[in-house]
């Protein structure tokens, strides 16, 4: 005797930002389906996958519909599971695998081909602005999280609001910087409000490890289109080297509730914080901490760079100087993803840290995020 089987099969539902995820399968077909509330982003979701589709690998959208309270999205699930599935999962390693060489390779072939197709200089109007223009916008993220909220930059470690920065130097790791917190604010605001044309490709726009599947895909489209190439290599860069294996497990983990593997791997990418202290007599903040980076996020960071940004910026801006073109896409990563102000002390002064580094006129991003404590391959 047999017994039937269900027609229907409902996953978890996972939370992920302001959307929910859940897996399904009807009548065998394996589906992914998207509820999002805001009715705009799921429009933009819709039109940047038709956008990727004509050069990128993925998944289908069988179907999208109205449903109280915001829109649902079907689409083509693929083959995934606990710990695997996606690019995060090969990060999520000891040493970096065949594989992952490999997935790097087509990764980089893939943009490398496109961006050169699709690059033209963009009025900043026509491109994707939420990552960037939306946020540094009044009553964009800037505004929201640091308008009028004067925060110490590390409490019980270093007792100086953060509007007073300008008045210390900052000795870090034995380098000297000078970082002042309304100066950055303005030029940043500045920077993404002038009308002077950006390169611009056709991208996915939010290129993280967890949007990347594996075998290689593309999740997440409602960033999808012409978006600033400059932004493009940023936030893949931070991503690798920051936020997916220290600041995103710590602060939003939920979001890897499929990949715990994330989390044993956490400590090979937490900075370690090992001195901070205030020299009254020099007026001098003193900050030591050591960077640290898997080997697997190393070679990632170092293949992103070395096959993808390196050709790019060689055909488009052959005179140019990088650190400039991507410096204001890595302060707004530093400041418009998470409010500084919450996070703790030892996680905020790192990332002051961070950002007094990339606002120094010594920054280059070629060893910027591979940290140079991490015996990273040639940049």
């Amino acid at each position: 005797m047999t017994t039937a089987r269900s027609p229907l099969r409902i996953g978890p539902v996972r939370r992920f930002t302001h959307n929910l995820l859940c897996s399904i399968d009807i009548f065998g077909q394996p589906l992914l389906l998207k509820y999002t509330r805001n009715p705009a982003e799921a429009r933009e979701e819709i039109r940047g996958h038709a956008r990727l589709a004509r050069h990128y690998r993925v998944p289908a959208l069988h179907a999208h519909l109205r449903v109280p309270g915001g829109r649902l999205l079907a689409y083509e699930r693929l083959p995934g599971g606990t710990d695997r599935g996606l690019l995060l999962d090969l990060l999520n390693a000891s040493e970096p695998s065949s594989d992952l060489h490999a997935y790097m390779d087509r990764l980089t072939t893939a943009y490398r081909e496109v961006i050169l197709s699709t690059a033209w200089p963009t009025d900043p109007a026509n491109v994707i602005r939420k990552l960037y223009w939306e946020r540094a916008a009044p009553g964009g993220r800037l505004d929201t999280y640091y308008t009028g909220n004067d925060f110490r930059v590390a409490d019980g470690l270093v007792d100086v609001p953060v509007s007073r920065l300008g008045s210390y130097a900052l000795n870090i790791n034995g380098r000297r910087h000078h970082l002042d917190w309304a100066t950055t604010l303005r030029r940043l605001r500045a920077h993404f409000a002038t009308a002077e044309p950006v390169w611009a490709a056709l991208t996915q726009g939010d290129p993280t490890d967890v949007n990347l599947a594996h075998p290689l895909a593309w999740f997440d489209y409602d960033t999808a289109g012409m978006n600033s190439i400059h932004g493009e290599f940023t936030n893949f860069l931070w991503y690798a080297s920051a936020l997916g294996g220290w600041l995103v497990p710590a602060y939003n983990p939920t979001a890897f509730a499929d990949h715990p593997a994330t989390f044993a791997h956490a400590p090979a990418n937490t900075p370690e914080l090992r001195r901070a202290f205030i020299d009254r007599t020099t007026s001098a903040i003193h900050i030591d901490y050591a960077p640290r980076l898997s080997t697997p996020r190393q070679a990632v960071v170092t293949a992103y760079w070395n096959q993808l940004v390196r050709p790019v910026a060689d055909r488009l801006w052959p005179s140019a100087d990088l650190a400039n073109l991507l410096r204001p896409y890595l302060v707004m990563r530093i400041l418009g993803v998470y409010n500084l102000a919450d996070l703790a002390p030892e996680d905020r002064l790192v990332l002051i840290a961070r950002l007094a580094e990339a606002m120094s006129p010594a920054f280059n991003p070629a060893t910027y995020f591979c940290p140079l404590e991490s015996p990273c391959p040639a940049l």
